[in-house]
């Protein structure tokens, strides 16, 4: 399970993690807008990151940010992170 605190939003945390053929699950946002939250989640789940990162990327709501533009950010580092950590194979 990935973690990513968040910045500008009503949620503090998003949780999520990354299969190995790259598909987005168990997205848990903490704090925030309940049922909008759930619904984003239901709606990225099993989805390409690549895919969720260009849907959601860019999305305003207050402080030039949204939860939807964090999940795209958390999911921006995870890949920067697995890029550049060694391979575990």
């Amino acid at each position: 399970m990935q973690t990513y605190l968040t910045n500008g939003t009503c949620s503090r945390q998003i949780l999520f993690d990354v299969t190995p053929d790259n598909k987005v699950t168990n997205v848990k946002f903490i704090g925030g807008c309940s049922g909008n939250l759930q619904g984003i989640s239901k709606l990225v789940n099993g989805q390409d990151i690549d895919y969720v990162i260009d849907t959601l990327k860019g999305i305003k709501c207050r402080g030039n940010t949204s939860c939807p533009d964090q999940l795209s950010k958390a999911l921006e580092e995870y890949k920067l992170k697995k890029a550049s950590s060694p391979s575990e194979e």
